[in-house]
């Protein structure tokens, strides 16, 4: 797969992973969101497309150093969302289950979504 298709699949998924929150605020069930949800959400979603950047660029550059990029870039994601949370819990007070649904929600989809594309261009680079 290309790093460009990688990119463009990315953002697909990032549009479609917004549509259930959506429809819960346009439905009504806003209970179910916490509030400044979009901040997070555009965050995670954001640092994974840097992470996801970088690691493609390390593999463009240095297909060696492949792993390593991948577990450093994972790294930094989670520690900077780590950081993030703990000064968005500090800043807002929020229900804590919905902020853990909320929060999981987009972090393990977007987690998901980085293993899956970065380990589909590893298959890819194998076949070479």
């Amino acid at each position: 797969m290309k790093p460009t298709t990688t990119l463009i699949a990315f953002l697909i998924f990032v549009w479609v992973i917004a549509i259930p929150p959506a429809a819960l605020i346009l439905t009504g069930q806003s209970a179910y969101i916490i509030p400044k949800f979009w901040i997070l959400f555009g965050y995670i979603s954001v640092l994974t497309l840097l992470v996801i950047g970088m690691v493609l660029f390390v593999q463009h550059k240095n297909s060696e150093l492949y792993a390593q990029a991948f577990l450093a870039g994972t790294t930094v994601k989670i520690l900077g969302t780590l950081f993030f949370v703990l000064v968005f819990l500090r800043k807002n007070h929020v229900d804590k289950l919905v902020f853990a649904a909320d929060f999981f929600y987009i972090y393990f989809l977007n987690m998901a979504f980085e293993v899956y594309g970065l380990l589909r261009n590893l298959r890819n680079q194998n076949l070479r």
